[in-house]
């Protein structure tokens, strides 16, 4: 059975720093494309970053290149979000996904399993 449990998230002042963790499980990470995603209240879901398991090739959204880093561990079956700079927009519940065959990896519904998100808050 594939599982996705992300932590990590809180609350955090603007220029702050968090890593989230989505753990895996069911599944063998490194034959899996995963995405971090998130959502903030009345927005849609967004595509944040990417990992992808054919090349591990590593995609950003243009609002987080140069502050945000993916990154897998697969002997720990575990992927991470390194979230710096982190600004009051950034706010959002964050969920990572996986799935075996993306075709675009920052769009969310290429994927098929998802976790149940962790919230970030960004605030002075």
């Amino acid at each position: 059975q594939v599982q996705l449990v992300e932590s990590g998230g809180g609350l955090v002042q603007p220029g702050g720093s968090l890593r989230l963790s989505c753990a895996t499980s069911g599944f063998t990470l490194d034959y899996y494309t995963i995405g971090w995603f998130r959502q903030a209240p009345g927005k849609e879901r967004e595509g944040v970053s990417c990992i992808s398991s054919s090349d591990g090739n590593t995609y950003y959204a243009d609002s987080v290149k140069g502050r945000f880093t993916i990154s897998r561990d697969n002997a720990k079956n575990t992927v991470y979000l390194q979230m710096n700079s982190l600004k009051p927009e950034d706010t959002a519940v964050y969920y990572c996904a996986a799935d075996i065959m993306v075709y675009d990896c920052l769009k969310p519904k290429g994927y098929d399993y998802w976790g149940q998100g962790t919230q970030v808050t960004v605030s002075s």
